[in-house]
């Protein structure tokens, strides 16, 4: 998930899904100090430890399979209707409502930057760096970076099998449009292409000039039956979770409607780098009925 211009003081920039300013989430987290060998720790996960590899992969692995079995009994001219897993424009978290889907062809939508590509040349720089998000460095590396960018784990192979099935793979990010042609190189220099901007590729403002990417995402489902989403952030599933406070967002992502479309039909990739994952208090994160303190060092 591509990291924001909208930028809280002090924070990591916060990820591609977020909204505009007019919807903003709470503050992320500051970087985690650099562990061995001068790495943040959440770099060490995502980008070197076989673990996010093993994360990415059952990820995708779950994706394909859950397409295909879809796909299998999916019928566009049978008796029973047909949904999107994009919800419904007045859809509610409390009371999730899903698109219909008639006879449109079926298609997958995914983010970009750390769900199918790791963007390991602007992270390795960003490594080696203090202060703060700058969002015209990253601005540099969309125009010149696509070269220094590899798949995520999995995510070759799950995007041949959804092209074998029939299914048209679509890339949604809030990369800048004015940097269209950059990143159907990077897409296409890490074997996920053929993007098209404007077809096969939604960028940052396209549809209704916003950040938030449900405009784009019904846009798509207008002309495609969406049989699966994948992204880093819950922004790329729905706006739906901007605004809201850590704990209500962790509440949200697990009650009964939505907690039950996580590995059917909503897929979600690993990222402890940045994003909106990363803004929980010490408080929030720990709640005070959860303290334990050591008996031992009891005074």
């Amino acid at each position: 998930m591509i990291r924001s211009a909208l930028l809280l003081a002090g924070g990591l920039a916060l990820s591609g899904c977020v909204v505009d300013a007019s919807v903003t989430q709470a503050p992320p987290a500051p970087a985690a100090a650099p562990a061995a060998g001068g790495v943040p720790a959440g770099m060490q996960y995502l980008y070197g430890s076989g673990e996010a590899a093993a994360l990415s992969a059952q990820a995708y692995n779950a994706l394909v399979d859950q397409v295909r079995a879809r796909m299998a009994k999916d019928d566009p001219k049978g008796p029973h209707p047909r949904n999107s897993v994009v919800l419904a424009p007045d859809a509610t978290l409390a009371t999730p409502r899903f698109q219909s889907c008639g006879d449109k062809p079926a298609a997958a939508v995914f983010d970009v930057d750390e769900t199918l590509l790791l963007n390991l040349g602007y992270e390795g720089d960003d490594a080696r760096r203090s202060g703060g998000w700058d969002s015209a460095r990253w601005d540099r590396w969309e125009k010149t970076g696509a070269m220094k960018v590899a798949a995520v784990p999995g995510a070759l192979d799950a995007v041949r099998a959804l092209r074998a099935m029939g299914v048209t793979v679509i890339f949604n990010t809030n990369r800048a449009a004015a940097n269209a042609e950059q990143t159907e190189a990077a897409l296409n220099f890490a074997g996920l292409g053929p993007a098209k901007h404007g077809e096969t590729l939604f960028l940052k403002g396209d549809v209704d000039g916003k950040s938030g990417k449900d405009g784009r995402r019904n846009a798509i489902a207008q002309r495609f039956c969406v049989v699966a989403m994948g992204g880093d952030q819950l922004g790329d599933f729905t706006d739906l979770f901007a605004g809201l406070t850590p704990p209500e967002r962790r509440a949200a992502a697990a009650s009964p409607v939505i907690g039950s479309m996580w590995a059917r039909g909503w897929f979600v990739l690993p990222n402890p780098v940045y994003g909106t994952g990363l803004g929980s208090t010490y408080d929030q994160t720990f709640p005070p009925a959860t303290r334990w303190t050591d008996p031992q060092e009891k005074q």
